[in-house]
């Protein structure tokens, strides 16, 4: 199947011209459940993140840029595809976790077309470097869905209980094991030290670059010039360290004189689970809800003469924008499958009248959706039960009421104008129906589904040592 795959990808790429010297270079910083409150661009105290707030200075701030997942696993799939996380067949492990667990059989399908691939197919060089939690199988990790170059943790930071016979945090190059258990507090600053390694060794190509950060993800560490010396615990050691991570990759490009032909993306995953100094302020809700403080995350987009010095976007835009839009900006072909996402290419240059193109946004919380943002109006699904219970109580016991509310007026979605609204409610029923026919809710698969891959037991394995 695998041959299959790459001779298509090979005829695909042979109609394509070659890239250019002026196709832009790309680099995804993407961290892990950093909340929409905690860079001080978007209103952060206790966390000093200067390189980053000098990122948003010249360059672009989203105020609703969203993730299509509380939680990790799906939010990357979506990232990787432009879809949501059930047209991929990502949303949930299926086992009974949220995410994949160490082992887990399934993965990301090799059908599936990754923005690393499409933009190889024109002619880029491609790294990831981090945290990519895509599959641990070694015909699910990164080097076998368009990556050159891998060097990262195929996991969350947190997945080595014993009592569940995870092995040990694996660091993995390429496709083998080179340091288990990972040293978590050099993390960042070897990824950091592999992404310039890399720049410098293609600065002469047009690059992408995904660097999904291990961190804020609980437990937190830093190195020793980080440890202990931001105001916000080790939650604020590792961001600030995170920021100079940044400021050290932005350093490279003016000193490799590649800035003003690289497109620089800074966001995160999900919203922050809120503990351990974390906030998704004034957003509400954490991690792992539907509510905004789940989803909605910071997104920075710098490029030097193409994006406006110090602009704010106010159009709703996701992260399954990147791959659709970056086809727009190189000229790579898009897929064939079906996408969710949309080019939000004219956003980002600031061309007049430019639009959101999403009718509807949908949250969904594993197999469930459980709300639908349309225009201004987000409206919180009537359920009988919720996976998992979290709004179970002894009064009212498992489920929740409907809520209609106004996230212009009311972002901390407190207060239900369903009476007063009843032709919104009318077209949000109309599009709950539109997403279980085309995507599926609960255990109802969507017509338009594509499955994930899943490995013969038989083939389980754990990545070479």
């Amino acid at each position: 199947m695998k041959l299959i795959i790459a001779l298509t990808l090979l005829s695909f790429t042979a109609a394509l011209p070659a890239a250019t010297a002026s196709d832009p270079n790309i680099i995804v910083i993407f961290c892990d459940d950093l909340g929409y409150g905690d860079l001080g661009c978007y209103g952060s105290t206790k966390n000093r993140t200067p390189r980053v707030d000098q990122l948003a200075n010249d360059g672009m701030m989203f105020t609703d840029f969203y993730s299509s997942s509380p939680v990790c696993t799906p939010s990357r799939a979506s990232l990787m595809t432009g879809c949501y996380p059930r047209r991929v067949g990502m949303h949930e492990d299926f086992t009974g976790h949220w995410v994949l667990i160490p082992r887990s059989r399934r993965g990301l399908n090799p059908k599936e077309l990754t923005v690393a691939e499409v933009l190889k197919s024109k002619g880029y060089v491609t790294a990831c470097v981090g945290k990519w939690h895509l599959g641990d199988q070694p015909p699910h990790l990164p080097t076998q869905h368009g990556f050159d170059y891998y060097f990262g943790i195929p996991y969350s930071n947190d997945m080595q209980s014993a009592g569940r016979g995870d092995p040990p945090l694996p660091l993995v190059k390429q496709s083998r094991v080179i340091e288990a258990p990972a040293d978590q507090t050099t993390l960042t600053k070897r990824y950091t030290e592999q992404v310039i390694s890399f720049i410098e060794d293609n600065q002469a190509k047009p690059f992408f670059v995904y660097l999904p950060h291990t961190f804020p993800h609980l437990p937190l560490f830093a190195s020793p010039e980080f440890s202990g010396k931001s105001a916000n615990g080790r939650y604020g050691d590792s961001i600030e360290e995170i920021d100079w991570s940044t400021g050290q990759i932005l350093d490279c490009l003016d000193r490799l004189k590649l800035a003003e032909n690289t497109l620089v993306i800074f966001t995160s995953d999900n919203g922050s689970n809120g503990r351990n100094g974390g906030s998704n302020r004034p957003l509400s809700g954490a991690k792992g809800s539907t509510m905004e403080g789940g989803t909605r995350v910071p997104m920075i987009a710098r490029w030097p003469g193409r994006i406006s010095a110090g602009s704010t976007c106010v159009e709703l835009a996701t992260m399954m924008d990147f791959l659709p839009t970056f086809c727009a900006l190189t000229g790579a072909s898009r897929p064939s499958q079906k996408l969710d996402g949309f080019d939000i290419s004219e956003l980002l240059v600031g061309t007049a009248n430019a639009k959101s193109q999403y009718e509807a946004l949908y949250y969904y919380r594993r197999r469930q959706l459980q709300a639908i943002r349309y225009g201004d109006w987000k409206y919180h699904l009537p359920l009988s039960a919720t996976h998992p219970n979290w709004t179970t109580s002894k009064q009212t016991g498992p489920g929740r009421s409907g809520k209609l509310v106004n996230l212009k007026s009311d972002l901390q979605e407190r207060t239900d104008v369903s009476a007063a609204n009843p032709e919104v409610i009318k077209r949000m029923e109309e599009l709950l129906k539109t997403a279980v026919v085309t995507l599926g809710n609960d255990e109802v698969r969507g017509g338009e589904q594509r499955d994930a891959r899943t490995l013969d037991s038989s083939k389980s394995m754990t990545l070479q040592e």
